[in-house]
């Protein structure tokens, strides 16, 4: 593996959901800058987030991500704190209406988590429910029960737990559609003017944990009652530039790193859903051709490229199976402890020669234990 960012340091194969591998070069450039920004002469740790130096960070940030997602005018992007957990409270707050209801679309646990606290604040309609098939495939369109008059409907766009994930969009007429992109946000091209707001944590896929991106449709924000308390009103966000509060300096930062190395060195989002989805197959493929020793959670039309699930013949099995992948730098591969097995997550920044490493060890695994 690339030694340059310390000789003295080797680097594993992390696999871990998140808190999730960040880009090599993403982490050198960090490491450079971590001392003193150049042209600073302080860290990006210590700089003021009103200075000149962090606007223009900020906004660089900003403007690719524009660039990336092709976001439209019609459309904000906020830096807000508190994690995918605090949209699942703001979104509700902020946009369902008084006698309206919210569709919620439940394809696993945080879908689940995302509606428990949405009942907190109004009526919620649950639109799908994968519980009678463990969260194992995603609902035909025909299977939606939309409301047409419903104030927006949510989904998660990828469930790591169970390793199901949506690879296209959902039709709801005239409601706005409120997606968790936490886990597969510039995965791929999204059509960012068929989503009312588009929320994203970044420690999965886009950055150190720290920050959470919303992208809003401007219309939206004018729905947000002026009582609910100030930080939790997109509006303020919005109005203040992600600045109402001090935002998260370092994270922003970093985002814009990793905005950065999809732009210059993968070369966009088409290419980085192309590379994603080969190494998502290496593992898949390995799964396919030993059904016998490998079990896979999705179905097959529903697997994510992001985070690969499954089982093996017993308990016993598994111990040994972590145990030997370890030895073999090939790290955090266990399942979510809420349902055990085996999880890969396999992110933007996971190289595929990490993913070929794995695959490589699966079959050897297989064959030397069935």
């Amino acid at each position: 593996m690339n030694a340059s960012v310390s000789d003295a340091v080797q680097r594993v194969y992390n696999f871990s959901a998140g808190p999730a591998v960040l880009p090599l070069p993403v982490l050198e450039q960090v490491q450079r800058d971590l001392i003193a920004l150049p042209g600073v002469g302080s860290s990006i740790l210590e700089i003021s987030h009103r200075s000149p130096e962090f606007i223009d960070i900020a906004n660089d940030a900003k403007a690719r991500i524009v660039n990336l997602l092709s976001i439209p005018d019609t459309h904000d992007v906020l830096f807000l704190q508190g994690g995918s957990r605090l949209q699942f409270s703001m979104i509700p707050m902020n946009l369902l209406e008084e006698e309206k209801s919210a569709d919620y679309i439940l394809t696993g646990s945080w879908g689940k988590s995302a509606k428990a606290e949405a009942v907190k604040e109004g009526n919620v309609q649950i639109a799908w429910d994968g519980a009678d098939c463990k969260y194992n495939r995603l609902p035909k369109q025909s299977e939606l029960k939309l409301d047409p008059s419903a104030s927006y409907v949510h989904l998660t766009s990828n469930e790591t737990i169970e390793g199901v994930q949506f690879l296209h969009e959902i039709e709801s007429g005239d409601v706005p559609v409120v997606v968790d992109c936490s886990s597969d946000i510039f995965c791929r091209p999204l059509p960012v003017d068929q989503y009312g707001v588009i929320y994203a944590c970044a420690q999965k896929n886009a950055g150190p944990a720290g920050v959470t991106m919303v992208i809003i449709r401007k219309d939206l924000l004018a729905r947000g009652d002026a009582e609910l308390p100030g930080y939790l009103l997109y509006r303020n966000h919005a109005e203040a530039d992600s600045m109402w509060n001090t935002p998260p300096t370092f994270a922003i930062y970093v985002m814009g790193l990793v905005a950065k190395w999809l732009q210059e060195e993968i070369g966009g989002l088409a290419a980085m859903e192309k590379l994603n989805r080969e190494k998502s197959s290496l593992l898949y493929d390995v799964i396919d051709s030993n059904a016998d020793f490998y079990v896979g959670h999705a179905e097959t039309d529903s697997r994510s490229i992001m985070n690969v699930t499954f089982r093996l013949p017993n308990a016993d099995v598994e111990k040994k199976f972590f145990k030997s992948a370890e030895e073999l730098n090939l790290t955090n591969l266990k399942g979510h402890r809420s349902v055990g097995g085996v999880r890969a997550s396999v992110y933007n920044a996971m190289p595929i020669a990490g993913v070929r490493a794995l695959a490589d060890f699966m079959q050897q695994f297989a064959a030397d234990n069935k």
